[in-house]
């Protein structure tokens, strides 16, 4: 049962992959760079601030280093427990024409901690700007998600993961940044500043 799994991941990764033009190499590359994120991750502290002030926006921004490094670290323990290849290390992906995008790093890629962070940041930070009850965001919302899901569909195109990987990895993500949302929600009530 679990080779029948693999093998449909796997043809189902290759036939993502192979959906790639020299423009959207770019940009699926552009999505996977962490360190291009840095001025939107600078710009959403700023806008949190602005909308929630220092104190609420504090909190949340907080929730979010935790969600990250608990997304994190349980990617990097369950990678090296479950042991599954990266699909640019695995050869029947190889032989079947997986485009590469990105140098070969770890052999392990179950989950995707890139997805999982996305993932946690933005359900994060969904839950918590709506401890502003007077106001929606819903344009804010719909953004994050989508940067969230395009940011786990770049893993595929790069060829460092399997979309089995990204799509656990989401999950995760938006497990743990629920429930590290949650918690803050919880922290600013007992601050009184909900």
């Amino acid at each position: 049962m679990l080779d029948r799994l693999q093998d449909i991941d796997r043809a189902a990764t290759l036939a993502v992959n192979s959906l790639n033009t020299p423009v959207s190499d770019a940009f699926w590359q552009t999505m996977s760079d962490t360190g291009i994120w840095i001025p939107f991750y600078v710009a959403l502290i700023i806008w949190m601030i602005a909308k929630l002030g220092v104190r609420r926006a504090m909190v949340i921004i907080a929730s979010i280093a935790v969600t990250i490094l608990l997304c994190d670290q349980i990617a990097n323990f369950v990678k090296d427990t479950a042991g599954r290849l990266r699909p640019c290390y695995d050869s029947w992906c190889v032989q079947g024409g997986l485009h590469i995008l990105e140098r070969r790093t770890g052999l392990y890629g179950f989950f995707s901690a890139h997805a999982a962070n996305a993932f946690g940041l933005a359900i994060c930070a969904i839950v918590g700007i709506r401890s502003d009850i007077r106001h929606r965001y819903p344009r804010f919302e719909s953004f994050m998600l989508i940067w969230a899901f395009l940011v786990a569909l770049s893993r595929v195109f790069v060829g460092k993961h399997f979309l089995g990987d990204i799509l656990a990895g989401s999950a995760v993500g938006l497990i743990i940044g629920y429930l590290t949302a949650r918690l803050a929600r919880q922290i600013m009530y007992r601050l009184g500043i909900f």
